[in-house]
C-alpha cells in the first residue's frame, strides 16, 4: 500500500495538467499581482495549505496572511479592504465556515478566488475566478484521509507562484533579501 501511494499522488498531478485552465490562471494571477494584500481561508488540510500559499506569496514579496475561519467572523477579515483578493481553498466548495466569510469580502470589495473540486458549489458560484482542483483518489485505503488531495492544492499554489514570479518578473536578488537564513539564504547571499 505504501508504493501504491506514490503512484496514486503521480497520476494525480499528470491528470491535473489537463484541468490547467490557461485563462482562469492568468485571471488569478493579474488579481493577485495587484491585489495590496492576500488573504487566504480554507479549513482542516486545506487551511493549513492555505498558510503554505500565504508563506509562498510573501516570499515573491506579494503581502498575504492565512486568516482562520473562526477569526475571520469575529474580526479577522479587517485585515482585507476593497481592492484585496481572498482565496478560499474548499475541496467540495461547501464548507459551512467560509460561506459568510465569502459575503463579508463581497460587502467589502474583496475578489474572490475560490481554488475546489465542485465548479457549481457555492463557493466557486461567488467567486471572480475558480480554479479547477482534481483528486483522483486519497491514497488510504478508505480514499477519506487529505493526501492526494492536499498534494493537488500544493500544486495549484506552486503553480499560481511560479506565473506571479513570471509576470512580475521577481528577482532572487529580492529574495536573498528577505531571505539570508538557513542553506537557502546562504546560497542566495554568497
Amino acid at each position: 500500500m505504501a508504493e501504491k501511494a506514490y503512484v496514486t499522488e503521480a497520476e494525480c498531478i499528470k491528470e491535473m495538467a489537463s484541468y490547467f485552465d490557461k485563462e482562469a490562471y492568468g485571471k488569478a494571477v493579474e488579481l493577485l499581482k495587484n491585489a495590496p494584500r492576500i488573504g487566504a481561508s480554507g479549513c482542516g488540510h486545506s487551511g493549513i495549505l492555505c498558510q503554505h500559499f500565504a508563506h509562498l506569496m510573501c516570499c515573491i514579496e506579494q503581502p498575504a496572511k492565512f486568516i482562520s475561519p473562526a477569526e475571520a467572523v469575529h474580526g479577522g477579515t479587517g485585515f482585507l479592504q476593497a481592492g484585496d483578493v481572498m482565496l478560499f481553498a474548499s475541496r467540495g466548495g461547501k464548507t459551512a465556515e467560509l460561506l459568510p466569510i465569502m459575503d463579508i469580502c463581497k460587502k467589502k470589495g474583496v475578489k474572490i478566488i475560490t481554488v475546489t473540486e465542485n465548479t457549481g458549489s457555492p463557493l466557486a458560484k461567488g467567486a471572480d475566478v475558480v480554479l479547477k482542483q482534481h483528486v483522483n483518489r486519497e491514497t488510504d485505503r478508505y480514499n477519506c484521509q487529505g493526501t492526494t488531495s492536499t498534494t493537488a492544492l500544493a500544486v495549484i499554489f506552486h503553480v499560481l507562484q511560479t506565473m506571479l514570479i513570471e509576470e512580475t518578473d521577481f528577482k532572487n536578488e529580492q529574495f536573498a533579501l528577505i531571505h539570508p537564513a538557513g542553506a537557502v539564504g546562504e546560497r542566495l547571499n554568497k
